[in-house]
């Protein structure tokens, strides 16, 4: 018996042709809960997402990323009274467009010399000073120890350069001894840096065949 109600309730006309009378009253969906699921999806875009409304027409928005700041775009306002860059300045606003001959033409032609600028490094003057007997004890000491006098303080001592030093003498062992201690570091290689290796000493062998 309580079978058959819960057939009816499920099932109102089991000898019914349409499909509305098949599905069951509880699993029916209104149009009260459809409005109520889209409502809920239905949220405003942000005033950035939507097109412009000053602008009638598409235009172009430049915003480019920052970066380091560059002494060609210094304001003006941070520059000295004497920098040569103020006159670029006032130039560039008198005119819109200043061609490189006609911005040539009217800076001034007065360019320092070489000799004016201030130097980076003192000037190394080459000394002709050691003697056969000073180049001898040069020797000695690097084929005696090589570790202890190496290149530099050799150098240091004679008061000449490391390149100097190295026509002199060489100290093979010590050679030796970085090369075996290359291989070791290049057997620990994978397949890819060691091609790229080899790839870089390729295109180091052709860079002076193109000129």
């Amino acid at each position: 018996m309580a079978l058959s109600s819960l057939t009816q309730s499920l099932r109102p006309s089991l000898l019914s042709t349409t499909t509305s009378e098949w599905i069951c009253h509880t699993c029916r969906r209104h149009q009260s809960s459809t409005r109520r699921t889209r409502k809920a999806l239905r949220v405003k875009p942000d005033a950035t997402f939507l097109p412009s409304k000053t602008e009638t027409q598409d235009h172009i928005i430049f915003n480019p990323p920052s970066s380091a700041p560059s002494v060609y775009h210094t304001p003006q306002k941070f520059l000295p009274q004497n920098d040569p860059r103020r006159r670029l300045h006032s130039l560039s606003l008198n005119s819109s467009f200043v061609s490189p001959s006609r911005l040539g033409g009217s800076l001034p032609s007065q360019q320092p010399s070489a000799s004016s600028l201030a130097t980076v490094r003192p000037a190394y003057e080459k000394k002709y000073h050691l003697t056969q007997d000073q180049i001898a004890e040069i020797r000695r000491l690097r084929a005696e120890d090589p570790r202890t006098w190496t290149r530099v303080k050799l150098a240091e001592k004679f008061e000449c350069s490391q390149f100097f030093v190295s026509l002199c003498c060489c100290a093979p062992e010590i050679k030796e001894e970085r090369d075996k201690a290359l291989k070791a570091v290049k057997a620990k290689w994978g397949k890819k840096k060691r091609e790229a290796r080899e790839d870089r000493q390729t295109r180091k062998e052709g860079w002076g065949r193109d000129t």
